[in-house]
């Protein structure tokens, strides 16, 4: 069973601010939620912070999760509406089908592969890596909105779904991907530069980008591996988490 969580997060505690800035931080919660360990079940998870006083977990967990540790250090454990919501992932990945239409959240990590520059030796300036050797790349980060935006588009396919034409032009910049002039139904709601450090002291900078809109099913078992097993990179850092609310009247 597959279990979907959201936890309101208290900005003003003084745990908070680390973890609404630290991903590695927050990831270290979320595991806590589960009995599995990290390397027998990947959460998936990421901040939602439309409301900057009241932002979000949001979570999905193989297991069913106890919150309680995150609440108390960092929550609203005496508030009303401070209790964290759960409910069971099924009856939604039971509504897929080809061709329906839902509103679809995700935060991501839009990156590309590019060759790494070629190593020069001290005497004479040359490459010593063997001419039929591959090169290995280098995985980097998009960082314009147009870059980020047509890498989602460019792997839908491929995650079971397609972004209808929007009703209305968004007016958000894209690269050209087609012959197709009609803007997708989809914006980018936030694009962040995160930076912190992970074990060894390793910095780790990562580009993300909150993308929301609406889609259609194309296949629904490549949509609902992509909803329980994420999309791009970078999952442990909050990002990957693709959410689906269906759409009224459809």
């Amino acid at each position: 069973m597959t279990y979907l969580s959201r936890v309101r997060i208290n900005p003003l505690r003084q745990q908070s601010r680390q973890l609404l800035t630290n991903p590695r931080a927050m990831h270290s919660h979320v595991c806590a939620a589960v009995p599995a360990t990290p390397d027998t079940e990947r959460q998936l998870w990421r901040l939602d912070t439309d409301n900057p006083h009241r932002p979000q977990l949001i979570a999905l967990t193989r297991s069913k999760p106890d919150w309680t540790h995150l609440v108390e250090a960092a929550g609203w454990p005496a508030a009303d509406d401070g209790k964290p919501w759960v409910a069971d992932y099924t009856p939604l990945l039971a509504q897929l089908a080809i061709g329906r239409e839902f509103a679809f959240r995700l935060t991501a990590n839009p990156v590309q592969n590019v060759p790494r520059p070629p190593e020069r030796t001290v005497q004479d300036g040359t490459d010593p890596r063997p001419q039929d050797k591959p090169r290995p790349s280098v995985r980097t980060g998009h960082r314009t909105a147009a870059h980020q935006l047509n890498w989602l588009l460019k792997r839908t396919e491929k995650y079971g779904f397609q972004i209808p034409a929007a009703r209305t032009d968004p007016g958000l910049e894209i690269l050209p991907l087609d012959n197709s002039t009609a803007a997708p139904d989809v914006r980018i709601l936030r694009r962040d530069r995160l930076s912190f450090t992970k074990a060894k002291r390793r910095h780790v900078v990562l580009h993300v980008a909150t993308f929301q809109g609406r889609l259609q099913v194309t296949d629904t078992d490549l949509l609902t591996r992509a909803l329980l097993n994420g999309i791009g990179p970078a999952k442990a850092y909050g990002c990957g988490l693709l959410t689906l609310a269906p759409l009224a009247g459809r």
